[in-house]
């Protein structure tokens, strides 16, 4: 046993970043405030130790929204980006629901729904944008089960949509 625990990790320099809020710090990221719901549900929902997050979609800061077809007028580079602007919103909003993010235990699942034209088929790389950022933020304890799927369509049009399940520290 080394002594690092679970949610400690190495940064490509070799300073081990002890919390997910140094590792956002390192990544240069801020969250924004929670996204609110854009229909009748929550954000969220804790269940014992499980918390559940709802779809949140690639919403900037100040409300744009990115909306197309994946495949289609938007590259899978650029959804990449907005599956990992995506991952800070579920982020934004696991910061609203525990108040600190250091109460993640795991990442367990992630469903990821990518609005792409019939023929495109790679869904799994535009769904890594936000897999690759729970890794940086949680490490090890970021790392999940998960779908990704193609869809004909998404709410506003926007171009990924993605859920979680997360097991929380006791």
């Amino acid at each position: 046993m080394t002594g690092v625990c679970v949610n400690q990790f190495p940064t490509a320099a070799g300073k081990v970043e002890n919390s997910p809020y140094e590792r956002l710090a390192a990544l240069g990221i801020a969250l924004p405030p929670p996204p609110p719901p854009i229909a009748n549900f929550v954000t969220h929902v804790i269940e014992g130790n499980m918390l559940y997050l709802s779809g949140q979609g690639p919403r900037e800061a100040d409300g744009f929204m990115h909306a197309g077809k994946v495949g289609g007028g938007v590259s899978a580079e650029e959804a990449y980006g907005h599956a990992r602007l995506t991952g800070i919103n579920l982020l934004a909003v696991m910061q609203d629901a525990l108040g600190d993010l250091s109460r993640v235990k795991r990442v367990v699942k992630l469903l990821g729904m990518v609005n792409a034209v019939p023929d495109f088929e790679d869904h799994p790389s535009v769904i890594n944008g936000c897999s690759d950022l729970l890794i940086e933020v949680f490490g090890p304890a970021g790392e999940h089960a998960r779908s990704a799927v193609g869809f004909g369509s998404l709410p506003g049009n926007i171009t990924v949509e993605i859920e979680a399940i997360v097991a929380l520290h006791g």
